[in-house]
């Protein structure tokens, strides 16, 4: 029998890794009939890769597991390069899928030639839907940041949380209280004395510190900022999942509909320092979130759901492992971000359009498509 080679291998395997992925969920095609979307929930697992998911599922289920990302019944690969690298930053590539342009690494929602372009949350909420960020990491941090403000470096956190409240993001979520706090304040990190956490206040914003806190705060726009930097994931912190239902709730509650974008954040973080633990946890932590978002989305009937990520960390290989999952092996490439495609889940309508190969910048303008968004993706100064 003639061998095939590595490459034709390779091959074979993607092509079939798209066939049964694009047939294995059998309630898929109820809801992906209809052309048009209601909602939008974008979740990204920053530095995610195909091994890491992998890694996870054994971890969760051994050699059968499977995770909730894998009931979603579209699947495809995203490039990840930014506009002057091979290589992408996160800051390059939350903005190519923010605003369907590429830019330079380190660019929060800018151009290469300075000018801003418009978010597809953005976007959305001209046309009238609320709209909410998610993230464990602080909100400045480079993903949610390149979908709620505009700054040419990701390190002007403090101008991002500003741009945050100057667009009126109806739901803000995770870490980052210094960014918005004067250092006169415990924990703040603002040297201009500004308290924005007292302008969110005067402008209707309530404000949450706990689980609890969220968990009783009354309808209308909410801050919930449960660390000074980054979350540390333990009580009384709400968990991703529990931020993700929670602005799902929220976000709802608007006729016309909403975007969301989930991040979690610290799974990228894991793989730098090569910590194959934190990188499984993060990693599971995730998928509850992703779970929050389809249990809501099948009820639902016109959201759509699609999860993937910004670059892969770590160069991560499966080396050896026992069959319950309880051990797992692994070799990493590098302690940096790396030039692999990415992969990419979607359930609900419209979620066949993105299937197959792609760019990360066709995911706003698809999005802005299925929502029935004109003028997308666009610049302004």
């Amino acid at each position: 029998m003639k061998r095939r080679s590595p490459l034709s291998i390779f091959v074979l395997a993607a092509v079939l890794f798209i066939q049964i992925a694009c047939a294995r969920n059998e309630k898929a095609p109820a809801a992906e009939s209809k052309s048009s979307a209601k909602n939008i929930i974008l979740l990204i697992g920053d530095g995610m890769g195909n091994s890491t998911i992998s890694a996870a599922r054994i971890r969760k289920g051994g050699i059968a597991g499977s995770l909730h990302m894998d009931r979603m019944p579209v699947a495809g690969f995203v490039r990840t390069s930014a506009a002057n690298a091979l290589i992408t930053d996160s800051a390059a590539a939350a903005t190519a899928m923010a605003t369907g342009f590429k830019t330079k690494n380190g660019m929060i929602g800018v151009l290469p030639d300075g000018k801003k372009a418009l978010s597809i949350l953005e976007a959305a909420m001209s046309k009238g839907l609320a709209a909410g960020l998610v993230a464990t990491s602080s909100l400045t941090h480079a993903t949610p940041a390149s979908f709620g403000s505009h700054v040419a470096s990701r390190r002007g956190e403090f101008a991002i949380a500003e741009g945050f409240l100057v667009n009126k993001i109806d739901i803000l979520l995770g870490g980052g209280r210094g960014y918005f706090l004067p250092k006169s304040q415990e924990g703040g990190r603002r040297a201009d004395e500004r308290n924005l956490l007292g302008e969110a206040q005067a402008a209707g914003y309530t404000l949450c510190r706990t689980k609890e806190d969220l968990a009783s705060a009354p309808r209308g726009k909410i801050l919930g900022l449960f660390a000074d930097v980054h979350m540390t994931n333990k009580p009384p912190e709400p968990t991703l999942a529990d931020m993700t239902t929670a602005a799902i709730e929220r976000l709802n509650e608007r006729p016309a509909g909403f975007f969301l974008l989930v991040e979690g954040s610290q799974i990228d973080w894991g793989a730098h320092d090569h910590d194959l633990e934190i990188t499984l946890k993060q990693t599971l932590d995730f998928d509850e979130a992703v779970a929050a978002a389809l249990i809501f989305a099948e009820k639902d009937g016109r959201t759509l759901v699609v999860v993937t990520s910004d670059h892969e960390t770590g160069g991560l290989i499966i080396n050896d492992g026992t069959m319950d999952g309880t051990k797992i092996t692994v070799v990493w490439a590098s302690q940096g971000h790396n030039g692999a495609t990415v992969p990419l889940f979607a359930f609900g309508p419209g979620a066949a359009s993105l299937a197959g190969f792609r760019e990360n910048t066709d995911i706003p303008k698809t999005f802005a498509r299925l929502l029935g968004i004109p003028d997308f993706p666009r610049v302004f100064d």
